[in-house]
């Protein structure tokens, strides 16, 4: 059987404001949260309700691959279990490993854009405002696109062993991975 990377991200209910601080991501609530399994071949939109079959998917997978999903997707999930899920998913965080080779951070935009010239739909706050009005298939459609440039961020990376970035200046450089 084939290794099961799951690529991974979610959307919130809530700002970080709105639910008392960035200390307080667990109460920041999921509105969408997707998935793309290389075993299944397809992508998995979770909602709230369904928060508990999104865990254990990523519990399973043999790697879970996301931008910033230890310091904050896997926050916000533990507002919904007792599970430690940075220690016990097995995961490469796109971002963690960037911001150790730069001394920085970066979003994910300012990768996907100079990496494959393809940008993100939208931001996380649009999100939010979507949750609000009730416009669930705009945030699973963002979801989607994020969790796809993921994807294929990661596979750019273990193709050339590189990736590309936007710096302060406009700049396009690059940085080295090892994935």
């Amino acid at each position: 059987m084939s290794r099961d990377i799951v690529y991974f991200d979610l959307e919130t209910q809530r700002t970080a404001n709105d639910a008392g601080g960035w200390d307080k991501k667990r109460d920041m609530g999921m509105s969408i949260g997707v998935t793309y399994s290389t075993a299944r071949g397809e992508y998995q939109i979770y909602s709230e309700k369904n928060v508990n079959a999104l865990i254990d998917q990523l519990l399973r997978a043999d790697l879970v691959v996301g931008f910033n999903v230890i310091n904050f997707d896997y926050e916000v999930l533990m507002g919904y279990t007792i599970l430690d899920l940075p220690h016990q998913c097995k995961t490469l965080d796109l971002l963690v490993e960037i911001e150790a080779k730069l001394g920085h951070r970066l979003g994910l935009d300012a990768v996907a854009t100079a990496t494959l010239k393809v940008g993100k739909t939208g931001d996380g706050l649009d999100a939010i405002r979507w949750w609000r009005e009730g416009r669930l298939l705009e945030i699973a459609e963002y979801c989607c696109f994020d969790v796809k440039c993921t994807k294929l961020v990661h596979e750019y990376g273990v193709e050339h062993r590189q990736l590309f970035y936007t710096d302060r200046f406009q700049q396009r450089k690059s940085v080295a991975v090892d994935w």
